[in-house]
């Protein structure tokens, strides 16, 4: 994904970001062990998001020891050796990789649609593992690039349209976090409301950038009108922030809940604002 959902790092306590560090190396690693070294390429604090709400919502208080770093020997760092709360994430992101890099071999030309083509075989096998095992995301994954693939192939796609299948492929992962059918309604809620700001967000920071080569962004008729999008998404960024936050508020938090109130509450008014320079 794209690394917006992610805490407030200056709000966090020394435990609480010790403990937030530690899941994100944790999926590190496991992304590494299922699935080899460069799956952590994928690592991302969206898909760190996604592992703290997974164990938040389970009994439990999961042991975490010091190991060295895979990446960097001289290193230590905390891990949580629960490594099973990090399989649905993990393979989570490495789907979503996959047809990441299938999106940029159609998308990008000359040298770098030449590296996305050959590294496609390196991850085949892995998107290959991890559909096995999740063949529910894989679903829901492949509807949502068949779906944003033929809303780019419109011209008279209004923004709401364009942000729906990232919002509704966000609401399907989230809500793998949890089996209770009432939590499940909220998890849907809030990751439909996350995926929409995704898509707002990215989509406005990558304006600029969209127009001079030419790739496709719902935004750029409301940038050719004003020449500013902001005071265009910001309202509505706020709105999902605003929705998110309702739907967080009712779900069964068992840990975590200081730093995810942190990514909820500040983090993702402070990436968004950052991002757009507000």
């Amino acid at each position: 994904m794209f690394g917006y959902i992610r805490a407030e790092k200056g709000e966090l306590k020394i435990k609480e970001y010790d403990t937030y560090k530690a899941v994100y190396c944790s999926l590190c690693r496991r992304l590494g062990k299922n699935y080899g070294i460069l799956s952590r390429l994928t690592l991302s604090y969206d898909f760190t998001f996604l592992t703290m709400l997974n164990m938040s919502l389970k009994e439990g208080c999961p042991k975490y020891e010091k190991k060295r770093c895979r990446v960097n020997p001289f290193k230590k760092c905390m891990y949580c050796a629960d490594e099973q709360a990090f399989d649905m994430p993990s393979a989570a992101a490495m789907i979503m990789l996959y047809y990441k890099i299938l999106d940029n071999i159609k998308d990008e030309k000359g040298f770098k649609r030449l590296f996305f083509k050959l590294i496609k075989p390196i991850f085949s096998r892995a998107h290959k593992k991890a559909k096995a095992l999740y063949p529910d995301i894989e679903s829901a994954v492949y509807e949502y690039i068949s779906e944003q693939n033929e809303i780019e192939s419109k011209s008279d796609i209004s923004i709401d349209e364009a942000c729906e299948p990232t919002a509704k492929v966000m609401a399907d992962i989230l809500s793998f976090c949890s089996d209770d059918a009432s939590q499940k309604r909220v998890l849907n809620r809030l990751g439909y409301c996350i995926g929409r700001y995704i898509y707002l967000l990215d989509a406005a920071a990558d304006i600029k950038k969209d127009i001079e080569s030419g790739a496709y962004n719902c935004l750029k008729a409301e940038y050719d009108k004003s020449g500013n999008i902001n005071s265009r998404v910001v309202p509505q960024l706020y709105v999902c922030v605003n929705e998110a936050a309702k739907a967080f508020e009712l779900l069964d938090i068992k840990k975590y809940k200081s730093i995810l109130g942190n990514i909820i509450y500040i983090g993702l008014e402070s990436t968004f604002l950052k991002e757009l320079n507000e």
